[in-house]
């Protein structure tokens, strides 16, 4: 049996054009560009054309790009470091944000800062004019993902953006999921601060970057030796940074063509489980939403069993974030887009790339409606309320 990945939004695999890129890196030549010697030149060479890279992608500038080790490390470091430069004041965020921001920001409450958490309409959007009502005269920095990891919804970035242009804000987005599927420039959005992820890209796991517009300045998160111009310490991850250079460029080079593909098969799948499971609810906006993102609840289930039974028909799928795998609580996320515990436990995660087919999606459409239809019939709660017989 072939089994069918599904999880993309957790992690995706490596693409072998990323795996032939990071050639002269695993051929294991010493790759250290602080040295000074001919090894070391070389491993700059390659440092320099990786950062390059990144920054054409967000129509940023070579030197506004930092790599760290993945999209936490970059979050943590953007709002932690301005935050800790100021000393003290307001920060704006959402309530559907990854935890690399939530957690970040209710640490900086401990530490005194004050933090306004602002709600979203029940298909995930925020508002500029929201943003805009909640500034004071203390606020020091917006921070709004621009496209969410749980429920794809994509927020108005560009509009957030004017708006903190507008009262000379720092704006930062955790873009780890947007980068290589929805067009990003930048100074053309006013974004100030913006967080990637090499691993949702086909990169290897454990390589990020922070893009820094030139002149904001912030406290370095990690300190010692003077890598990445002094902010950032640390020997660079060759490997993975080379990788996210070759993923970042094939994602944008090969945009519009993989969006419309997977776009396509997103639609497949959606209309699909709509069609054939009673009960079934889209999460997230139905169009502005991620090329590859489809999140469901399915009334009268629990989400973990679903999965279970998904990976014994060879399907890997997800009930939300990686993150917080191991947590019976159900997502933030879909709380704060007003759905009840009891259907928030019932959801369910399908996110494709590329590499995912038509007769994949099919075969899962196939294989997802008998488990829902097995699961219902053990649930005390459906035979309950549709008037079946009920376990005792």
């Amino acid at each position: 049996m072939k089994r069918i990945y599904l999880d993309n939004a957790a992690t995706c695999g490596l693409l072998p054009e990323v795996v032939e890129a990071m050639g002269p890196v695993l051929a294991g030549a010493p790759m250290n560009p602080s040295s000074v010697h001919g090894f070391g030149r070389e491993a700059r060479a390659l440092l320099d054309e990786a950062r390059l890279k990144v920054a054409k992608a967000l129509g940023a500038r070579k030197e506004e790009i930092f790599f760290t080790s993945g999209g936490s490390e970059a979050d943590n470091w953007a709002i932690k470091g301005l935050a800790h430069l100021k000393g003290k004041g307001h920060i704006i965020t959402t309530k559907i944000e990854h935890h690399a921001v939530l957690h970040a920001c209710q640490a900086l409450e401990k530490e005194g800062f004050s933090v306004s958490y602002l709600p979203v309409d029940e298909d995930g959007l925020v508002t500029a004019e929201q943003v805009e009502e909640a500034i004071r005269e203390d606020t020091i920095l917006v921070t709004v993902m621009a496209a969410n990891n749980e429920i794809g919804t994509l927020e108005p970035i560009e509009e957030i953006g004017t708006v903190c242009k507008k009262h000379q804000l720092p704006f930062h987005t955790d873009a780890v999921q947007a980068v290589g599927h929805v067009a990003i420039d930048v100074h053309a959005m006013n974004i100030d601060m913006l967080s990637l992820s090499g691993h949702k890209l086909g990169a290897p796991q454990g390589v990020g970057a922070l893009y820094v517009r030139n002149g904001l300045r912030l406290q370095n998160l990690i300190d010692g030796g003077a890598q990445e111009r002094g902010k950032r310490a640390g020997t660079e991850n060759m490997l993975g940074i080379v990788g996210l250079g070759r993923a970042i460029e094939l994602a944008t080079e090969n945009m519009e063509r993989n969006n419309a593909y997977e776009t396509a098969l997103r639609d497949r799948l959606i209309q699909g489980i709509l069609r054939e499971i009673p009960d079934a609810r889209l999460n997230g906006h139905p169009t502005r939403r991620l090329p590859g993102n489809v999140n469901v609840c399915i009334r009268y289930i629990e989400g973990e069993s679903l999965l279970l039974l998904l990976d014994m028909a060879g399907i890997a799928a997800s009930s939300g974030s990686a993150c917080t795998s191991g947590s019976l609580d159900p997502s933030h996320v879909l709380l704060a887009i007003g759905l009840p515990h009891e259907i928030a436990h019932g959801s369910l995660r399908l996110t494709l790339n590329h590499l995912n087919t038509q007769e994949e999606i099919d075969r899962t459409i196939a294989e997802l409606k008998p488990i829902v239809e097995r699961l219902r019939e053990m649930s005390p709660l459906f035979n309950q309320e549709k008037g079946g017989c009920q376990l005792v």
